[in-house]
C-alpha cells in the first residue's frame, strides 16, 4: 500500500491562468476562489485567470493566489476520497499544507498570506535585496562563498531545495558577488532570481516581528495530518509548535531537501505536488528518479493523479 505526501507549492510557481479550468468544471473550485475573493474583498480569482503578469508576480497578490488554488486542488481531490499520510510546503506552501492538515482554517489563511506578503515587502524595500541560485556546489562551498561577501553586505542560504541547488537570499550588490565567486568556483549555474525580496533570511526579521502579532489573533489548531517543517525538517503536529515554525520560517532557511529526506525515512514512496507547477516533484525526482510523483494543477493533471489512486 503506498504512503503518500502531498506537497504545497510555493511562490515563483504562479501563472496566468491557474485555476481557471478547474473553475469551470468543478463547483469545489468555484467555492475555494469565491470564498478567497469574498474574503480579501477583491478578485483574487480575476488575478489568477487573467492577469495580468505583473500584478499577479507581486508578493501580496502571489501568495493568497497560489493558496486558493492549492486549496481548491485539495479539495477536489478529497472529494475522491484521496488523502495523504503526510503533508509539506514550500515556504508559502507551508500554508497551504497546514489548512489541508485541518490546523489552520482556510478564512484565516487567506489574510494571514497576504499580511505575510506585505510584511515582506515592507522589511526589505524593492530593490534593495533579492535571491539568487546556485547550482552544482556543496553546500560548505555555498556557505564559504556567504563568508566571503559579508564586507559587501548580508548574503545567507535560504532554500537547500535538493542535492546540488542552494538559493541564496540577501542585499543585491552582494548577492551578485556571490554568483560571481559561484562561477569561479565551478557551479553549473549560477544566476540572479527574479524575484521582489529576501525570503528566509535574517533580513526579513522584521516582517517575522510583525507576522507573530498576527498570529497572536488567529486559532493554529493540532494538525490532523502531519506536517513537516521548513524550519527543522521534522513532524510538528500540535498548534503551538507550528505557531512558533511559522514565525521562524520568515527568516529561516527551508530545509527542503531534508525534509522529503524524512519523508523517506518514514516510508513514503508517492509524492502529489498540489498547487501550480511541477517544481516540487522536480526536486523529488533529483534525489529518488524511482519515487512515484504526480501533480495536480489543472483538469488534465487531476484525471491523471484519481486515475492513479483507482478512482
Amino acid at each position: 500500500m503506498a504512503k503518500v505526501a502531498f506537497l504545497f507549492s510555493g511562490q515563483g510557481a504562479q501563472y496566468v491562468g491557474m485555476g481557471k479550468d478547474l473553475y469551470k468544471n468543478f463547483i469545489t473550485a468555484r467555492r475555494t476562489f469565491e470564498e478567497a475573493d469574498d474574503i480579501l474583498k477583491e478578485p483574487i480569482s480575476k488575478i489568477c485567470f487573467e492577469g495580468p503578469e505583473d500584478v499577479l508576480r507581486e508578493t501580496i497578490n502571489t501568495q493568497p493566489a497560489i493558496l486558493t488554488h492549492s486549496i481548491a486542488c485539495f479539495k477536489i481531490l478529497s472529494e475522491y476520497g484521496i488523502k495523504p499520510d503526510v503533508v509539506a510546503g514550500l515556504s508559502l506552501g507551508e500554508y497551504s499544507a497546514l489548512v489541508a492538515a485541518g490546523s489552520l482554517d482556510f478564512s484565516d489563511a487567506v489574510p494571514l498570506v497576504r499580511k505575510r506578503g506585505v510584511y515582506i515587502q515592507e522589511a526589505v524595500p524593492i530593490g534593495k535585496g533579492g535571491m539568487a541560485a546556485i547550482i552544482g556546489l556543496k553546500k560548505e562551498q555555498v556557505t564559504k562563498i556567504c563568508e566571503e561577501v559579508t564586507d559587501i553586505g548580508k548574503v545567507e542560504a535560504a532554500n537547500f531545495n535538493c542535492p546540488g541547488q542552494i538559493v541564496l537570499s540577501g542585499e543585491v550588490a552582494a548577492l551578485k558577488k556571490a554568483v560571481e565567486l559561484a562561477k569561479r568556483n565551478g557551479a553549473k549555474k549560477a544566476v540572479v532570481l527574479s524575484v521582489s525580496a529576501p525570503f528566509h533570511c535574517s533580513l526579513l526579521k522584521p516582517a517575522a516581528e510583525k507576522l507573530a502579532e498576527e498570529l497572536s489573533k488567529i486559532e493554529i489548531k493540532d494538525a490532523k495530518i502531519p506536517l513537516i517543517s521548513n524550519v527543522n525538517a521534522d513532524f510538528v503536529v500540535d498548534g503551538s509548535g507550528i505557531k512558533e515554525m511559522l514565525i521562524k520560517q520568515v527568516s529561516f532557511p527551508v530545509l527542503w531537501e531534508d525534509s522529503i529526506y524524512r519523508m523517506l525515512e518514514n516510508h513514503i514512496d508517492t509524492f502529489v505536488e498540489i498547487g501550480p507547477g511541477r517544481t516540487l516533484i522536480g526536486f523529488v525526482k533529483k534525489i529518488d528518479r524511482n519515487l512515484t510523483t504526480l501533480n495536480v494543477e489543472d483538469v488534465d493533471s487531476l484525471k491523471k493523479t484519481i486515475e492513479y489512486f483507482g478512482g
